[in-house]
């Protein structure tokens, strides 16, 4: 019942989304002039402008709480999140020395391309760092550092931007952003996204026997490096995707797993169709905020979801004091 209900939530935001921009589309004549096409101006603001948008949203938003409750589950920490790995750092980082170099608008993939070649060495690093142990301990450890890393370094490039447009370029893009993004985009994201997501459910099992410790899942018969390994590469793929169309956007990962874990049974492989389903009506309701608060200028998506996340992360951390005292 639980997903069904969230696969409502999702649709109606869907259509939401679909529905609400400046151009003043209903909801019936957004299904229309996407269903049906045309050439009009309406059916081509739905089709290049809102539909893409809206598949990011719902995909991107997926991404980021089954993230969220993959990590959970495999660090057995209730305050792991995709960032806390490094990635998403890494991926921004890729991008943000695109923009410094004045490359970046070169060409549609270049950005992208950059995000996802840092995405990428985050996870090489990763899984060098954590080679050699079996402990979630060590790749927490080397995913801190690597976020710390990536931070360090994205605000010296900031400090040293002779530009100041390309500085502005790269304040938005950390806010992360939704906007004019196009079916391009959706083609260059969505199967990394994809395949992302068959790699974390692959590793469900593991991820299970993985929240009871390390030595309870060796004696079920786990591979603990190769369940790393694979869930690390499932993460940082979908998770690189897409930080490299929309940038940096928090807490969607940490908020979602935490509110949907009462209703299932508490077992990681639970709660990864939910939270992906969660996630993606979170995003789409965030973005749909920020075209309607402020429609002339739009706030970016990033900061919507930082806004509600913020004083969630600072409840959870004085709920998980009180339990532990």
């Amino acid at each position: 019942m639980l997903n069904v209900g969230l696969t409502a939530i999702v649709l109606v935001a869907a259509l939401l989304s679909l529905a609400v921009g400046p151009a003043g589309l209903g909801v019936t004549e957004s299904v229309t002039g996407i269903v049906a096409g045309g050439s009009d101006v309406g059916a081509i603001i739905l089709r290049e402008i809102r539909l893409p948008r809206t598949i990011l949203a719902l995909a991107i938003g997926s991404t980021l709480g089954l993230s969220g409750a993959v990590l959970q589950g495999f660090l057995r920490n209730p305050l792991a999140e995709p960032g806390l790995i490094g990635v998403s750092g890494m991926a921004s980082l890729g991008a943000v020395l695109l923009f410094y170099f004045g490359v970046a608008g070169s060409a549609l993939y270049v950005l992208p391309a950059g995000a996802l070649l840092g995405a990428l060495i985050a996870v090489v690093l990763l899984l060098v760092l954590a080679a050699r142990s079996n402990s979630t301990l060590t790749l927490i450890l080397a995913g801190v550092a690597l976020s710390s890393l990536a931070g360090a370094l994205t605000s010296l490039v900031l400090s040293l931007s002779p530009n100041p447009f390309a500085s502005y370029e790269i304040i938005f893009w950390l806010l992360g952003s939704l906007k004019d993004r196009s079916m391009e985009h959706v083609w260059l994201a969505l199967p990394l996204m994809i395949a992302g997501w068959l790699l974390i459910a692959l590793a469900g099992r593991a991820i299970n026997a993985l929240s009871l410790g390390e030595e309870a899942a060796a004696t079920m018969g786990i591979n603990l490096s190769r369940a790393r390994t694979v869930i690390v590469l499932g993460v940082a793929l979908s998770v690189g995707a897409a930080t490299a169309v929309a940038g940096a956007i928090g807490f969607i990962g940490l908020m979602v797993p935490h509110l949907l874990r009462p209703f299932t049974s508490g077992m990681p492989r639970q709660l990864l169709l939910p939270s992906a389903l969660g996630g993606g009506a979170l995003l789409l309701v965030a973005d749909t905020v920020c075209r309607v608060v402020l429609p002339a200028s739009e706030l970016n998506v990033g900061v919507v979801t930082a806004l509600i996340g913020a004083p969630f992360f600072l409840w959870l951390v004085v709920r998980t004091r009180r339990e532990v005292a």
